[in-house]
Formats: C-alpha cells, structure tokens, sequence
C-alpha cells in the first residue's frame, strides 16, 4: 500500500508566450483549471501506476474542492483521510511558455491544516509505502517520519519545493529525491557539497537527484549511477517529477528493485512531459508498458 500525506490543490493554468518576469504582465490566450498539489498529483500516479493508495490532507468547504478531488476519486484513491476545513482548498497559479518550462506561485490554504494523526499507526507497517513532500507543515511532515521509521514502513520525501525540516528525519528515510535547485539549497543548508553522493554521505539515506533534460544520478551505499534522459519533445513539465515520484513509490511497493523502479518513473515523467496539464498528464500503468517495451 502507498499512503501519501500532502497537499492538495486546484491548478489554474495559463500557456504564456515566455514567463512573466517581476512586474510583468504577460497576456496568453487562455485559462485551464485541474486539479493539482504535490500530494494528490503523486497519489494519482502511484494509483494509476497500480498501487492501492490512500490519500491523507485537506481541502476547504469551498468551491474548489470537489474539482480538486476529482481525479483522485476517478483513480480510486482512497480519501477517507482528507478532512474538510473552514480554510479555503489550496490553489496554485501556474504559467506554462511554448517550450513546456513553468512557474508556479501557491496559496496553500487548507493544506497548511493537514496533520499527521490523520494516519493510524496500523497504516504505516513494513508492507507501506509512505510518500511525502513539501507542501504540508514540515513540522507534521517530520513527526509522520519519525512515527513512520519507529513502525517501519518504507519512507519517500521529495524535498519539493525546498523547506528546512529537521536533519533527524531526514536521516530516517529511505529514499530522499531532489531536483537540482533542491539539491543545491539542501547541500547549503546542510554544509555540503552539492551533489547525489555527498548528500548521500551526510544523511546515509539513498538520494535521487533528478536533472531535468541531463538525465538523474542516483546514489545509494554501494555508488552512484547515473541515467539518461528519455528522447522526447517536451510540452508541459508541470506534474513530470511528481508523476516521476509517485510510480517510483509504486513500483517499489510492489517489490521492484531500485534501479527497475526509477527506470520505469523516468519513463512515466517522460510521457507526463509530452502532455498538457497537472493530474490529467500523468499516464496510466499501460501507457508506461507501452513506451518501456516499444514495438520492434
């Protein structure tokens, strides 16, 4: 089982010829809305990679929620941990220019209400996943690891968008992924050098350092290995690495071996990249077969 505690957000979304710089505006030609957030964007992706997944967070009795919710409920995700708040469901805005790149700003909302007793220690045994990020109070984020580690469920944080949280709960994870701006603001808060091996080093944790069109490198006790990028033409990277991070949880909770898992979430971020939109982007189980094993 996959259980993710994180945010969860409705996306409105502009395509816009470059993005705005400060105190620019710069007019596109329309507006998508969808749902989103860091949380429920990689509980779909596990859910659509196979996993069973549950879903812990909190949206406000608003307007927005329902649209929220939607994919999470269309994938089967269980939500019978999300709470209803009196604060208003998290939103982002996010700008997308022709060559897929983006910029997001957040309104957190409900998000920031989200606690970790919302989990019972029963969910998070040896045979779960626990999957988390950065947009949820990172003090209820650490005390989920340190309950999480004493109860010995697999632990996954990706430190998105980059936050301090404590270094113990950092060295209780499994498997830390970070992409290369939230690899070089850990290696200065840390006081390291910036690189997959060095963080590797100082939390004694596996990281994953995600490099966008370079590829990734991983590092675990035995080394560092690196690889590529999948050739394709990118059209919204906006969800690519939280898919990435939703089917790595889900391939390792099936039983994967590390470097299967990565290789098929890199395969999904992929396909995520060559579509338009936040949750819709994500590929299901059979469209990431299909690009792994390619006719001849």
């Amino acid at each position: 089982m996959v259980i993710v505690f994180g945010s969860i957000n409705l996306d409105l979304i502009f395509p816009v010829p470059r993005i705005p710089g400060p105190g620019e505006t710069v007019l596109g030609p329309s507006i998508r809305m969808e749902p989103g957030g860091k949380g429920a964007n990689q509980a779909v992706a596990a859910a659509r990679d196979g996993a069973k997944v549950v879903m812990a967070g909190a949206v406000g009795r608003d307007s927005l929620a329902a649209s929220a919710l939607t994919l999470l409920l269309e994938t089967n995700v269980d939500l019978t941990r999300i709470v209803e708040t009196d604060t208003s469901t998290g939103c982002a805005a996010i700008t997308v220019d022709p060559e897929g790149d983006n910029a997001i700003a957040v309104g957190s909302g409900a998000n920031l209400i989200a606690r970790q007793t919302q989990i019972e220690d029963t969910l998070l045994g040896p045979t779960s996943t626990l999957v988390l990020q950065m947009e949820v109070s990172a003090n209820e984020t650490a005390e989920l690891i340190h309950r999480a580690r004493a109860n010995g469920a697999r632990i996954i944080l990706n430190l998105a968008p980059a936050a301090a949280i404590p270094e113990s709960a950092l060295r209780e994870l499994d498997i830390l992924v970070v992409n290369e701006t939230e690899s070089a603001w850990l290696a200065n808060h840390l006081g390291c050098a910036d690189s997959a091996t060095a963080l590797r080093d100082r939390l004694d944790v596996v990281i994953i350092r995600t490099l966008g069109g370079d590829g990734l490198e991983a590092a675990t006790a035995t080394g560092v290995t690196s690889m590529p990028a999948r050739a394709i033409i990118p059209v919204d990277t906006t969800a690519a690495g939280d898919c990435f991070v939703g089917v790595l949880a889900a391939a390792l909770d099936r039983g994967a071996t590390l470097t299967s898992a990565v290789n098929r979430a890199t395969a999904a971020a992929a396909l995520c990249c060559t579509r338009q939109g936040s949750q819709s982007s994500i590929p299901s189980c059979i469209e990431t077969e299909a690009f792994l094993t390619p006719d001849l």
